[in-house]
Parts: structure tokens; C-alpha cells; sequence
């Protein structure tokens, strides 16, 4: 069975430097229908002016998990972490007992775009910790990369929750085929373009959720950035 989240029934905000889109419920936008998948708790679709951000605030007891799609973020945290993420890298933070975080975007001259994403933690009470990792274009063209996982495995960011977290890029004639394990559900995320998925047609900020499905096939995608979470 696939569930459409239409991308025009998503919560809004714009507060002039930032206009975004949540998939679920989240700050002032809440919805009892929307409040999550499975372990996954937030996707935000963040666009950010030049120069403008979020200052120093706190989380815990989250795993967050950036995928920067346009501009560059620049991040900074009470781990003493100091860095920029641009398109192509992945990064994980783990709130734990507790973090505090800035994130802006890098250019006075350029928007960025962002995809925050909330999972749950397999239990709370981790120590803080964070990790970031690029992952090569060619890796994700017309396949689904690995680039969160509970174990860390095939060098992806290591997510403390049993979920494993795949990109990738359909264009044209390619396709790209998952095999969901019996039990498993999975939720899939159209960062960009338009895509197929089992025959049903995802535009850019489409959701789907996914349950008692064997295989998702994507293809017929027209400039295709897609996410894919397998989850328990």
C-alpha cells in the first residue's frame, strides 16, 4: 500500500529569511493525522536567504540529519563542531543528553536549501555526537546510495535508530528497484523533479508511505533527487 502526502497539503512558514514546508507536524503547524512514520518524526523543506539562519538553540533525545540540495549550511555546536555542508554531503547530529546548534546559510549572496530530517532514537540518553560525509553523484545516478545507517555500513552516517536511509538520482531511462523485507516499511521523499514509484507519480515535495509492498520501482523521473527510508 502507498500513501501520498501531497506536497500541497504540507504545514507552511515563511518568516521572510526562511520559507518551509513540513511534511509533519511541527513548531505551530499541527496536524494529528501527520505527526510521523514509523521512527521518523520530521521532514522540513528549509529555504534560507543569504546570510540568514536559525541562532544557537537547543535539541535532545533526536537523531537530525541535514541533506543540503542547493547554497551551502554552515553549522556550529556546543560539541565545538565547526563546519559546511554542501550538496552531495550528508550530516548527522545526535541530540542526546542534550546539544546546542546554529545553523546559516554560508552565502551573503546565494539561498540555500535544505531537507532537516527528525528520527527517533533507538532510546534516549546517548551522548551527543556528529558526523558528516559526502557521497559522490556518480554513486547515486540511477540507483539508491546508502548514506545513513544503523551500523555505519558501505561508509554512510551512522543513525542510532534501526533505519537505513537511501539517495538517489532517476533521470530518463533509469530506474532503480528496493526490496523491502517482510515487516519493513518504508517512506519515500521527492527532493526534486518528478519520479515514479510503483506507477504512481511523485512530484518535487511529494511523500509516500509505504507499507506491505515487496519492491518500489522508481523510474520515468525528469531531474529526480529522491530520498528513501527503510524503517522498522
Amino acid at each position: 500500500m502507498i500513501t501520498v502526502r501531497n506536497r500541497d497539503e504540507r504545514g507552511a512558514v515563511n518568516m521572510g529569511w526562511l520559507d518551509s514546508r513540513h511534511s509533519f507536524s511541527f513548531g505551530h503547524y499541527f496536524d494529528p493525522a501527520h505527526m510521523g512514520f514509523r521512527a521518523l518524526r520530521v521532514i522540513n523543506d528549509d529555504r534560507v536567504i543569504p546570510g540568514a539562519g536559525f541562532p544557537t538553540h537547543g535539541h535532545a533525545d533526536m537523531e537530525i540529519v541535514s541533506y543540503v540540495l542547493d547554497g551551502a549550511l554552515e553549522h556550529k555546536d556546543s560539541l565545538g563542531t565547526g563546519s559546511v555542508i554542501r550538496p552531495g554531503e550528508v550530516q548527522r547530529m545526535s541530540a542526546g543528553t542534550g546539544i546546542r546548534h546554529s545553523e546559516y546559510n554560508a552565502s551573503r549572496e546565494n539561498p540555500a536549501r535544505f531537507l532537516q530530517i527528525w528520527i527517533l532514537p533507538e532510546r534516549k540518553g546517548l551522548a551527543p555526537g556528529y558526523e558528516q560525509t559526502a557521497f559522490a553523484e556518480a554513486d547515486k545516478r540511477g540507483t539508491l546510495r546508502l548514506v545513513g545507517s544503523r551500523d555505519g555500513r558501505q561508509g554512510s552516517v551512522t543513525i542510532h535508530q534501526d533505519v537505513d536511509l537511501y539517495a538517489g538520482l532517476i533521470d530518463g531511462s533509469e530506474s532503480a528497484t528496493f526490496e523491502l523485507r517482510p515487516g519493513r516499511h518504508a517512506w519515500v521523499q521527492v527532493a526534486r523533479g518528478h519520479v515514479r514509484l510503483n506507477g504512481v507519480t511523485l512530484k518535487e515535495g511529494d511523500g509516500a508511505a509505504v507499507s506491505d509492498e515487496t519492491a518500489l520501482t522508481l523510474d520515468q523521473g525528469v531531474g529526480a533527487e529522491v530520498l528513501l527510508f527503510d524503517l522498522a
